[in-house]
């Protein structure tokens, strides 16, 4: 379900205090990316992730495969840091970022 304009508003302020807790460089989406990006959208729901690839295509199409691997919807792209929220049915409150900044 997309998110509607009030959440991505919501989880935009929230990320705004969040350091990014996964990294993607030259080596693209490799199989420990996408395990760390599994472990932490199971953990925290809404985290940020910084995306070191210089061409702007590739980039956004690198975030486009972050969010398609890990089901996630997409919240916010600035610059090279995105924003992605997978909502956990099964949340710990005190990993999820959602819960810890409401």
């Amino acid at each position: 379900m997309p998110l509607t304009q009030e959440q991505k508003k919501q989880y935009k302020s929230i990320g705004h205090h969040l350091k990014p807790v996964l990294i993607v460089a030259d080596n693209g989406l490799t199989e420990g990316v996408l395990a760390e990006l599994e472990r932490a959208l199971g953990d925290h729901e809404l985290i940020k992730i910084k995306v070191n690839i210089l061409d702007r295509e590739a980039r956004l199409a690198a975030i486009a495969e972050l969010c398609k691997a890990g089901k996630a919807d997409l919240v916010q792209v600035i610059g090279k840091m995105a924003l992605l929220y997978r909502k956990n049915f099964s949340v710990n409150k005190q990993l999820s970022n959602v819960h810890r900044f409401k």
